[in-house]
Protein backbone atom coordinates (compact mmCIF):
# COMPACT_ATOMS: atom_id res chain seq x y z
CA UNK A 1 0.00 0.00 0.00
CA UNK A 2 3.05 2.43 0.72
CA UNK A 3 5.05 1.53 -1.84
CA UNK A 4 1.70 1.97 -4.12
CA UNK A 5 1.41 5.90 -2.76
CA UNK A 6 4.88 6.48 -3.03
CA UNK A 7 5.09 5.15 -6.85
CA UNK A 8 1.83 6.89 -7.20
CA UNK A 9 3.28 10.65 -6.25
CA UNK A 10 6.59 9.91 -8.04
CA UNK A 11 4.82 9.56 -11.41
CA UNK A 12 2.69 12.78 -10.46
CA UNK A 13 5.63 14.39 -9.90
CA UNK A 14 7.50 12.99 -13.28
CA UNK A 15 4.28 14.19 -15.47
CA UNK A 16 4.24 17.56 -14.38
CA UNK A 17 7.74 18.49 -14.28
CA UNK A 18 7.17 17.42 -17.75
CA UNK A 19 4.23 19.45 -18.09
CA UNK A 20 6.16 22.58 -16.56
CA UNK A 21 9.07 21.90 -19.16
CA UNK A 22 6.93 22.30 -22.29
CA UNK A 23 4.42 24.90 -20.42
CA UNK A 24 6.66 27.08 -18.43
CA UNK A 25 7.81 29.58 -20.90
CA UNK A 26 4.70 30.08 -23.03
CA UNK A 27 3.12 30.55 -20.16
CA UNK A 28 5.69 32.64 -18.27
CA UNK A 29 6.46 35.12 -21.73
CA UNK A 30 2.13 35.52 -21.15
CA UNK A 31 2.28 36.42 -17.65
CA UNK A 32 5.05 38.98 -18.88
CA UNK A 33 2.46 40.19 -21.43
CA UNK A 34 -0.07 40.75 -18.87
CA UNK A 35 2.22 42.61 -16.35
CA UNK A 36 3.75 44.51 -18.97
CA UNK A 37 7.00 44.12 -17.51
CA UNK A 38 10.64 43.72 -19.34
CA UNK A 39 11.42 39.97 -20.43
CA UNK A 40 14.60 40.44 -18.56
CA UNK A 41 12.88 41.46 -15.48
CA UNK A 42 9.61 40.43 -14.59
CA UNK A 43 9.15 39.29 -10.72
CA UNK A 44 5.65 39.76 -10.79
CA UNK A 45 4.96 37.53 -13.98
CA UNK A 46 7.23 35.15 -12.10
CA UNK A 47 5.34 35.44 -9.26
CA UNK A 48 2.29 34.49 -11.49
CA UNK A 49 3.31 31.48 -13.02
CA UNK A 50 4.69 30.40 -9.65
CA UNK A 51 1.29 30.87 -8.15
CA UNK A 52 -0.72 29.43 -11.18
CA UNK A 53 1.66 26.21 -11.46
CA UNK A 54 1.66 25.61 -7.93
CA UNK A 55 -2.15 25.60 -7.84
CA UNK A 56 -1.97 23.22 -10.80
CA UNK A 57 0.10 21.00 -9.29
CA UNK A 58 -2.28 21.04 -6.17
CA UNK A 59 -5.22 20.16 -8.33
CA UNK A 60 -3.35 17.84 -10.62
CA UNK A 61 -4.71 14.19 -9.91
CA UNK A 62 -8.23 16.09 -10.00
CA UNK A 63 -7.69 17.20 -14.06
CA UNK A 64 -9.21 13.95 -15.10
CA UNK A 65 -8.49 14.59 -18.28
CA UNK A 66 -8.52 18.08 -18.60
CA UNK A 67 -6.18 20.19 -20.30
CA UNK A 68 -3.43 21.13 -17.67
CA UNK A 69 -2.00 23.95 -19.39
CA UNK A 70 -5.16 25.49 -20.12
CA UNK A 71 -6.07 25.39 -16.29
CA UNK A 72 -2.76 26.99 -15.40
CA UNK A 73 -3.69 29.43 -17.81
CA UNK A 74 -7.16 30.20 -15.85
CA UNK A 75 -5.38 30.25 -12.55
CA UNK A 76 -2.74 32.84 -14.77
CA UNK A 77 -5.65 35.11 -15.82
CA UNK A 78 -7.71 35.00 -12.71
CA UNK A 79 -4.82 35.62 -10.85
CA UNK A 80 -3.55 38.63 -12.35
CA UNK A 81 -7.47 40.03 -12.99
CA UNK A 82 -7.96 39.57 -8.99
CA UNK A 83 -4.69 41.25 -7.90
CA UNK A 84 -5.00 43.89 -10.97
CA UNK A 85 -8.72 45.21 -10.22
CA UNK A 86 -8.71 44.54 -6.80
CA UNK A 87 -5.64 45.13 -5.48
CA UNK A 88 -4.42 48.04 -7.48
CA UNK A 89 -2.42 46.24 -10.53
CA UNK A 90 -0.56 43.73 -8.70
CA UNK A 91 1.25 45.42 -5.83
CA UNK A 92 0.69 49.19 -7.50
CA UNK A 93 4.14 48.71 -9.58
CA UNK A 94 3.95 50.44 -13.39
CA UNK A 95 4.25 49.07 -16.61
CA UNK A 96 7.88 49.24 -18.44
CA UNK A 97 7.69 51.68 -20.49
CA UNK A 98 9.06 49.56 -23.16
CA UNK A 99 6.71 46.74 -23.42
CA UNK A 100 4.37 46.87 -25.85
CA UNK A 101 1.24 46.78 -24.07
CA UNK A 102 2.08 49.20 -21.61
CA UNK A 103 -0.18 51.64 -22.61
CA UNK A 104 -3.34 49.55 -22.01
CA UNK A 105 -5.35 49.07 -18.82
CA UNK A 106 -5.16 45.69 -17.04
CA UNK A 107 -8.54 44.74 -17.84
CA UNK A 108 -7.34 45.38 -21.99
CA UNK A 109 -4.24 43.17 -21.26
CA UNK A 110 -5.92 40.42 -20.23
CA UNK A 111 -9.00 40.24 -22.81
CA UNK A 112 -6.03 41.03 -25.57
CA UNK A 113 -3.47 38.28 -23.92
CA UNK A 114 -5.86 35.61 -23.68
CA UNK A 115 -7.92 36.46 -27.00
CA UNK A 116 -4.59 37.10 -29.34
CA UNK A 117 -1.71 35.42 -27.55
CA UNK A 118 -3.52 32.37 -26.25
CA UNK A 119 -6.34 32.02 -29.05
CA UNK A 120 -8.68 31.68 -26.24
CA UNK A 121 -12.32 31.96 -28.17
CA UNK A 122 -14.69 35.61 -27.41
CA UNK A 123 -17.02 33.24 -25.38
CA UNK A 124 -14.39 31.32 -23.25
CA UNK A 125 -12.89 34.78 -22.59
CA UNK A 126 -16.21 36.42 -21.63
CA UNK A 127 -16.98 33.33 -19.38
CA UNK A 128 -13.51 33.17 -17.34
CA UNK A 129 -13.91 37.09 -16.70
CA UNK A 130 -17.17 37.32 -15.81
CA UNK A 131 -18.52 39.38 -19.00
CA UNK A 132 -20.41 39.18 -21.53
CA UNK A 133 -19.05 38.31 -25.12
CA UNK A 134 -20.17 41.75 -25.96
CA UNK A 135 -18.18 43.54 -23.52
CA UNK A 136 -15.09 41.04 -24.26
CA UNK A 137 -15.36 42.15 -28.09
CA UNK A 138 -15.63 45.97 -27.11
CA UNK A 139 -12.54 45.88 -25.25
CA UNK A 140 -10.45 43.84 -27.59
CA UNK A 141 -11.48 46.06 -30.27
CA UNK A 142 -10.76 49.15 -28.35
CA UNK A 143 -7.08 47.62 -27.10
CA UNK A 144 -6.55 46.94 -30.26
CA UNK A 145 -6.96 50.44 -31.91
CA UNK A 146 -5.12 51.49 -29.06
CA UNK A 147 -2.10 50.00 -30.08
CA UNK A 148 -2.04 49.98 -33.75
CA UNK A 149 -3.44 54.23 -33.77
CA UNK A 150 -0.84 55.18 -30.72
CA UNK A 151 1.12 57.62 -31.30
CA UNK A 152 4.67 56.97 -31.63
CA UNK A 153 6.86 60.37 -30.81
CA UNK A 154 8.28 62.56 -33.37
CA UNK A 155 10.12 61.20 -36.84
CA UNK A 156 13.93 60.39 -36.39
CA UNK A 157 15.77 63.78 -37.92
CA UNK A 158 16.96 62.96 -41.89
CA UNK A 159 20.22 63.95 -42.89
CA UNK A 160 21.61 64.69 -45.86
CA UNK A 161 23.42 62.27 -47.48
CA UNK A 162 26.18 62.81 -49.45
CA UNK A 163 26.73 62.33 -53.01
CA UNK A 164 29.91 59.70 -54.02
CA UNK A 165 31.32 60.35 -56.97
Amino acid sequence: MLERHASRATRRAREFEAFVAGAAGRLLHAATLLTAESPDDNPRARRLLTLSLAHTYACWDRLHGEDPYDHARRQLATRFARGAWHHGVLGRSRPHPASPLAPLTPQERLVLVLRLYEGVAEEQTAALLGLSPERVRAISHRATSALLHRSRGPAPAVTAAKATP
